[in-house]
């Protein structure tokens, strides 16, 4: 039985053109793309139309993207580069939500001598953007904050705050992970200095990742080795992820329309018959302005992992809201951030859709989840006296 994939902001399928237009560059085509005989030549010509397509996609130069092996590096290779370009500013903004591949970095350089502020956000996942703005400062060297959450998908105006970050002289990156393919992005209308995606969250394959750079932008490669990239990522090119990723960026942005109405129209159908049919049901984050396949869902008094163990039964795929550390769970860090009752941070769903998603696979999961949640209360001594549980989690 095939699965019933919710879970794209975690990964995606790769797309059959993508592996179709991968597959010669493992075993036909394998030459260096460095190397100076027309094989590897032919090669490079590959990766250079790659990153044009990719280019295409953000409204950027191909010169400004340099491929990474993930969003991950991205990130890292963005703040690391920023802050050895400007050793003399020791201060770096980002938010209270971002992505473990910003946050534990960013903690870490604050234990390490940098002053970190950490932007909060209100109960809907929004941005304070006043308390933002009131700590920019001269020493401000980066302010790195996402495009779009994995959690909730609420957007940030990641346009508008490269604006202000500008007029105080500091750099601005976003990670863009999950908004790339899925909102438009046009670089040559805005001043973002520094833009990650990772190529696996649009159905290109793991292992594979860009950074854009504006030209301009003060940049110390964080990766070094060869003349690759131009001299700022060193290493052997991953070649047929690259081309991969090119071809995935030509779809994604063939496909952009559907992701904006059908992909949309059918979170939209999964959210509100959910809400609908299941009481004490709650959406997290804000519900006009965020990713058009994603929806966070809080079921209250249930925890989240045993939802999914259910949900598993019938093959469907989606995240929980909570994260098992130190042996105990804990809600995300995004939802606390929220403040999201515990009663319901815990029993936080994620649902991700994709292209691939079909009426027939979000009818089954509405026809299954509402059952699967009566069972779960009736065996949570919260459920029985859940107006006392609301008392102590307000």
């Amino acid at each position: 039985m095939k699965p019933v994939y919710l879970d794209n902001n975690a990964t995606t399928q790769v797309a059959p053109e993508v592996v179709e237009e991968m597959l010669p560059y493992f075993s036909t085509y394998y030459g260096n793309p460095s190397s100076m005989h027309s094989f590897g030549g032919n090669v490079g010509k590959k990766i250079k139309e790659a990153r044009a397509k990719l280019a295409d996609l953000l409204g950027a130069q191909p010169d400004e993207i340099i491929f990474t092996s993930c969003g991950t590096e991205s990130d890292s290779t963005a703040i690391y580069a920023t802050l050895r370009s400007y050793p003399e500013k020791r201060h770096v903004i980002t938010s209270k939500v971002e992505h473990p591949a910003v946050k534990n970095l960013v903690e870490y350089l604050g234990r390490n001598g940098y002053r970190i502020t950490f932007v909060p956000v209100d109960k809907k996942g929004r941005l304070d953007l006043n308390y933002l703005y009131a700590h920019l400062s001269d020493d401000t060297a980066i302010v790195s904050l996402m495009w779009a959450n994995n959690e909730t998908g609420v957007i940030f105006p990641v346009e508008e705050i490269a604006a202000q970050v500008h007029k105080r002289g500091a750099v601005f990156h976003t990670d863009a992970v999950q908004a790339v393919g899925k909102v438009p992005i046009n670089m040559a209308e805005n001043q973002i200095d520094l833009l990650s995606l990772s190529g696996h969250k649009l159905h290109a394959p793991k292992g594979i990742g860009a950074l854009y750079i504006r030209k301009g932008t003060k940049f110390a490669p964080f990766l070094l080795g060869g003349h690759q990239e131009r001299g700022r990522r060193g290493g052997t090119e991953n070649v047929a992820a690259i081309v991969g990723l090119g071809k995935a960026a030509e779809l994604a942005a063939a496909q952009m329309r559907e992701e904006n109405t059908r992909v949309k129209a059918l979170r939209d159908r999964l959210e509100n018959a959910l809400v609908e049919r299941i009481p004490n049901t709650m959406v997290n984050g804000d519900r006009l302005n965020r990713l058009p396949n994603t929806t966070s869902i809080a079921f209250e008094f249930v925890e989240g992992e045993s939802i999914l163990l259910m949900l598993d039964e019938f093959r469907v795929c989606a995240s929980s809201g909570s994260a098992c550390t130190s042996g105990s769970l804990e809600p995300s860090h995004v939802l606390r951030a929220m403040d999201v009752p515990f009663t319901a941070a815990h029993g936080s769903i994620r649902f991700s859709l994709s292209v691939y998603n079909t009426e027939a696979e979000i009818d089954l999961v509405i026809e299954k989840l509402p059952p699967i949640i009566e069972r779960l209360r009736k065996m949570s001594p919260f459920w029985g006296q859940k107006d006392k549980a609301c008392q102590i989690a307000s």
